[in-house]
């Protein structure tokens, strides 16, 4: 027991005073935190809706527009791989008309072939051997490729999951507001974002699908003209003559080829613009197109709406762009995070909505502090009562822990929720676990005649390991709870887990360096306990 390096109390008390800086900014206002120095931490803790108010929306996806998407994208792959083939396999026009792709091939010699290119476009869904298109030949030349019904479900999965995905990236882009993005159903969404009061700009941002295309415009098409001519479409373009263009139905690139996009400045006109930068694909194929058309001009398309119609005054190599549009600064920023956030599979419309003031969450917050001042009186005076001078060890070893839990809830930028103050409570009520477990141990060992040293060092040894494994069981249920869990009982996860890693090194190591610290001091002769 007096054998406690030197090296180890230096390194408890360093991680102990790291706790204690990491906690402090989330004792002072934000704005005051704003201005201390650079090398101070400044990191606070977030606090969830229910606690700092904020915005609650739920979306409902339209989920129509996912089979015409399928047919769009397999159109495009079957033109891509018969042009490819060897052979070439020469087809007439592709029709979509009725919900099903279909196409003739000139020579019947090839329609084999055609059919089997066809079908290695296709992939299987689940576990019956299912795919997600039906591939057939009609009248011996005729291909027709229909979607299977286990292939639209999956699409509609699949196209939910990356909505998701694209919603919390345009919500918290920087990761740190510990948004709640979640799933409701088959065509629902729940975004709930802290601390925002105001959700018009969120439904903005999210009421866009930010679907990006490059196409060339048609110069043969007449603005007056009532359709547009074959092979083209009219778009709205609010700066062009009549409030509209015709623009090739075939995109030279798709916003799904980008990488990067930025808000900027022209540097000729100072306005702001939209940097975006493309994969090696799509600079590649943006690189051939203006090539191909210099002295023409091409479309810049968002959500079906012409934003721009410049000129290729020359190639344009560099696999990057600038998008300019009469923007201002929040516009262009705003359009640069839907943009490198991904486009929106589906379109989604607004279908509850709640504003949460944050009076809920000041009061929520009282009763929380209150119940953990509670708290920590009961245990603190019961420790005292029962274990005198250990009992004090165990109360300064629980006062670290509750500061270390907050520090290390700062440095991660998690979110304190309603539940989470309960599971903070929980956890000072159980801090002392530890602390109980070894002082009844080195009462046992004192009464079977062990002298001191021998009774704590016994004591801290044989119950480290049923304190070890108690709490590695408390670990996986706190994990699983995390993973499997949302909203709520995350924020009741997170700081259970840190509660009861910060608890096991307080109890364990601080007070075992502060009992070493007090033996080999006083050398005491009887151990009152």
């Amino acid at each position: 027991m007096l054998d406690f390096p030197r090296w180890k109390v230096w390194g408890v008390t360093l991680l102990c005073l790291l706790g204690i800086a990491f906690a402090v900014p989330s004792f002072f206002p934000a704005s005051q935190v704003e201005r201390w120095p650079g090398f101070i931490p400044s990191a606070r803790i977030n606090l969830g809706l229910d606690l700092a108010g904020g915005s609650h929306l739920l979306l409902e996806g339209d989920t129509s527009d996912i089979a015409r998407q399928q047919l769009e994208t397999m159109e495009e792959l079957i033109r891509t791989e018969l042009r490819r083939a060897s052979p070439r396999i020469e087809i007439g026009e592709i029709s979509t008309a009725g919900g099903r792709l279909s196409f003739l091939v000139r020579n019947p010699a090839q329609a084999d072939a055609a059919r089997e290119i066809a079908y290695n476009q296709t992939q299987p869904v689940g576990l019956g051997g299912q795919r997600n298109w039906n591939v057939n030949v009609v009248d011996t030349s005729r291909i027709v490729m229909v979607p299977s019904q286990a292939g639209l479900e999956d699409a509609l999965d699949s196209a939910m999951n990356t909505a998701r995905e694209v919603v919390y990236n345009r919500v918290d882009p920087s990761g740190t507001k510990e948004v709640t993005v979640i799933r409701q159903g088959e065509r629902r969404i729940l975004v709930q974002v802290p601390g925002l009061q105001d959700p018009e700009g969120l439904k903005q941002l999210l009421g866009k699908t930010a679907r990006l295309d490059f196409k060339l415009v048609d110069l043969s098409a007449q603005p007056t003209a009532q359709r547009a001519p074959v092979g083209s479409q009219f778009l709205p373009y609010p700066e062009g003559p009549g409030g509209r263009i015709a623009v090739k139905r075939r995109a030279m690139v798709t916003g799904d080829q980008l990488v990067d996009a930025s808000q900027a400045f022209d540097q000729t006109t100072n306005e702001p613009v939209v940097n975006i930068r493309f994969d090696s694909q799509g600079g590649r194929r943006f690189a051939k197109v203006t090539q191909e058309n210099v002295n023409r001009p091409f479309a810049i398309i968002l959500d079906d709406v012409v934003i721009s119609a410049p000129n290729i005054n020359e190639p344009i190599l560099g696999g990057s762009a600038q998008i300019a549009g009469n923007f201002t600064v929040e516009s262009a920023n705003d359009l640069a995070v839907q943009l490198r956030s991904g486009k929106l599979p589906v379109e989604f419309a607004v279908i509850e909505e709640r504003t949460v003031g944050p009076e809920l969450g000041a009061e929520s917050i009282r009763l929380g502090g209150i119940a953990s001042i509670v708290a920590v009186t009961a245990v603190i005076t019961f420790m005292l009562v029962t274990y005198g001078r250990f009992g004090i060890y165990a109360t300064v070893a629980l006062a670290l822990n509750a500061i270390m839990i907050l520090g290390i809830m700062a440095v991660f930028n998690a979110a304190l929720t309603l539940p989470g103050i309960a599971g903070f409570v929980l956890t000072i009520g159980a801090a002392v676990d530890a602390n109980v477990l070894i002082n009844e141990r080195i009462r046992e060992e004192q009464r079977r005649g062990r002298k001191i040293l021998d009774a704590i060092e016994t004591g801290y040894r044989e119950a480290s390991t049923a304190i070890f494994d108690a709490n590695i069981t408390n670990v996986i249920a706190a994990a699983l709870m995390y993973y499997f869990g949302s909203g709520p009982v995350r924020g009741f996860a997170v700081v259970l887990l840190i509660g009861i890693v910060t608890s096991v090194f307080t109890a364990v190591n601080v007070t075992r360096m502060l009992v070493a610290l007090w033996v080999r001091k006083k050398r005491p002769r009887e151990l009152h306990i």
